[in-house]
């Protein structure tokens, strides 16, 4: 990924691609200079948690609309939002573990004059500094560590170690993409803990620069693959999104709250209101996937599961 390209043995188009995606590297680096936020500053880590806020928006809740929702106490509601954002940050600092591993082991070796190969520097520096603010969010909120299950932490090394290409970039735009539509609610909610709102108005702000990036990635290793390379990635992908998004409310956050597990996955699983959410927030992506030939019949199959489509 060289920002210089020889024209000798190459297309005009190609010339021209090339010219493009450094002058979109460019761009993003100079948003960066412009527009960065430091959260270890930035977020009011001092003042104390007020148990009158709600950890997310309430319609984020994967049992709001439930009938058991109707039976909690409102101060209930706000303590099981609360463990609820924990746990989606938890799979956020996981995932975006992931993500630094497969954007250091794309960029390995590259030519570091490249504007891409420094914005990728600057992204994992970013991620870096959100995991940090989730983890720090997260204690705050009065929650434990919610760590995916352990098959997932298995499969998620096997990825970070063995994934490239648009695998690895498109797998990076479905997490992302889900996190965003969440916090753009999440940030303009006073109900919300205004540190939460805070960190969820960081949060968006910086990765709008990075699913640009990941977007334009997914894009440019995809060029010249075939419909077997396609339809593998496309596999990979969607598995990575059930994955992905099967670990954002982790089962523990109902017993540590006080509630009856069993009870709560129930009716979890069979909320209309919160899978109506999550396939709304999934739109804009599963239209560029398309576009890209990544939503095959087997892939479809995941993305249902997960409730994204």
């Amino acid at each position: 990924m060289t920002a210089t390209v020889p024209e000798h043995g190459l297309e005009a188009g190609d010339v021209r691609h090339a010219a493009d995606r450094h002058d979109t590297a460019e761009r993003l680096l100079r948003s960066s200079a412009e527009l960065s936020f430091d959260p270890s500053t930035q977020v009011d880590w001092e003042t104390p948690l007020n148990l009158d806020d709600h950890g997310m928006s309430p319609e984020w809740s994967s049992l709001y609309g439930t009938d058991y929702w109707a039976e909690l106490s409102e101060a209930k509601r706000k303590e099981l939002t609360r463990h609820e954002a924990a746990s989606v940050a938890s799979t956020g600092i996981w995932f975006e573990m992931i993500l630094q591993q497969l954007v250091l082991r794309d960029f390995y070796a590259k030519d570091p004059t490249d504007p891409s190969f420094q914005w990728a520097l600057t992204e994992i520096a970013d991620e870096c500094r959100h995991s940090i603010m989730f983890a720090r969010g997260s204690a705050k909120l009065g929650a434990p560590a919610y760590v995916p299950k352990r098959s997932t932490v298995a499969l998620g090394r096997f990825c970070a170690a063995t994934w490239r290409g648009e695998a690895a970039y498109a797998s990076i735009l479905v997490a992302e993409e889900v996190l965003d539509v969440m916090q753009r609610d999440w940030m303009r909610d006073e109900r919300v803990a205004p540190f939460v709102r805070t960190i969820s108005n960081i949060h968006v702000v910086e990765e709008s620069r990075h699913m640009k990036f990941a977007r334009e990635e997914t894009k440019e290793n995809l060029r010249g693959a075939g419909p077997v390379r396609r339809h593998w990635q496309a596999l990979a992908v969607a598995m990575a999104a059930y994955f992905i998004v099967t670990s954002m409310w982790n089962e523990e956050v109902y017993a540590n709250v006080g509630l009856d597990t069993r009870r709560a996955l129930r009716e979890a699983a069979a909320n209309e209101h919160h899978k109506a959410l999550l396939r709304s927030s999934c739109a804009g992506l599963m239209e560029f996937l398309g576009s890209c030939g990544l939503l095959t019949r087997p892939a479809l199959y995941f993305y249902r599961r997960a409730n994204l489509i």
